[in-house]
């Protein structure tokens, strides 16, 4: 079913065109969010690959941890 059928026989070209818009702006800001998650998910695996070894004391798996994460950046 298309918009305008959904909208009825009174909406007009204008109210459509919002429409479409407003679905185009959601559409850009969820791609900018799901780029934001997944950021943030590799920097929470960056911090935890950095705890475990600074925790154990194990230098060279925290110098190899940052050296991914700025090669990442």
């Amino acid at each position: 079913m298309q918009l305008k059928s959904m909208l009825g026989p009174s909406a007009g070209n204008e109210a459509v065109r919002r429409l479409e818009e407003r679905v185009a702006a959601l559409e850009e800001d969820l791609a900018a969010l799901r780029r934001h998650n997944l950021r943030l998910a590799e920097l929470t695996d960056v911090v935890q690959e950095l705890l475990v070894p600074l925790a154990s004391r194990d230098e060279a798996r925290v110098a190899g941890a940052i050296e991914r994460f700025r090669q990442s950046l």
